[in-house]
């Protein structure tokens, strides 16, 4: 579904990305694991868009698409939930589902666009009470919700998730991680950046280790949980920050 072959991006005359390769297949949750300032959110904004890679090609869904902007990228299938959440504050809670469907207006109309609204209800009973509600007045828990659920709005294929339990209390982290597990089993292939590298190899099929913009480390995800190395530098605690 997705393959990233050599990319390099550069934030000025500063080398972000060097020469990153990897996969991820339909249906798979595939993690990137590393420390602050590895590139890992660097790597999904030049996946997503957001950015562009100066050499090295990004293929999702057979159609190269390193150098389309990123709301032509959202058409293609993707949805990308950016780190601390960045939900419209100052719009209910619905008013931010919609929007996450604006893309599907003119192709699929208003009444599945409200289905879907319903569905996403579903998935998560907290934001259907506080449908009214101004988002920018939601717990960090609920508006991380909210991020994942207006991302699940344009319908995606394959969706990018940039540190969703980040500074979330230990309660909401595991129902974070369960809602990622259905998004999967309802037939979402996920690409996850996390600092809590236990709790994402528990949930992926595989996984990268990026360090300063190199990939080091890939593999089956219960053999990175094995790895020592692995272990001794992402598994015995969690720091929180920009990946």
């Amino acid at each position: 579904m997705l393959k990233v072959d050599g990319i390099s991006t550069f934030y000025g005359h500063i080398r972000a990305l060097n020469h990153v390769s990897l996969d991820v297949n339909d249906g798979e949750i595939v993690t990137l694991i590393g420390a602050n300032g590895a590139g890992k959110t660097t790597l999904l904004n030049t996946i997503s868009g957001m950015l562009h890679p100066k050499n090295g090609d990004v293929v999702f869904d057979s159609k190269k698409i390193s150098r389309m902007r990123a709301e032509q990228i959202v058409r293609l299938g993707m949805s990308h939930v950016p780190e601390r959440r960045q939900v419209f504050g100052s719009l209910t809670v619905l008013e931010n589902l919609t929007l996450g469907a604006y893309c599907r207006v003119s192709r699929d109309g208003w009444k599945a666009i409200y289905q879907d609204i319903e569905k996403v209800f579903g998935l998560f009973a907290i934001l259907e009470k506080r449908k009214e509600q101004l988002a920018g007045t939601l717990s960090g828990g609920e508006q991380q919700m909210l991020a994942v659920a207006r991302g699940l709005m344009a319908k995606p294929k394959l969706m990018l998730l940039d540190e969703p339990s980040l500074g979330l209390a230990p309660l909401i982290v595991q129902e974070i991680f369960r809602i990622i597990t259905e998004l999967r089993k309802s037939g979402t292939t996920i690409l996850l950046v996390e600092q809590n590298a236990r709790a994402a190899l528990r949930v992926a099929d595989r996984g990268y280790v990026l360090e300063n913009g190199h990939v080091v480390m890939s593999g089956k995800a219960a053999e990175l949980t094995a790895d020592e190395q692995l272990q001794k530098a992402y598994l015995g605690g969690r720091s929180n920050g920009k990946g």
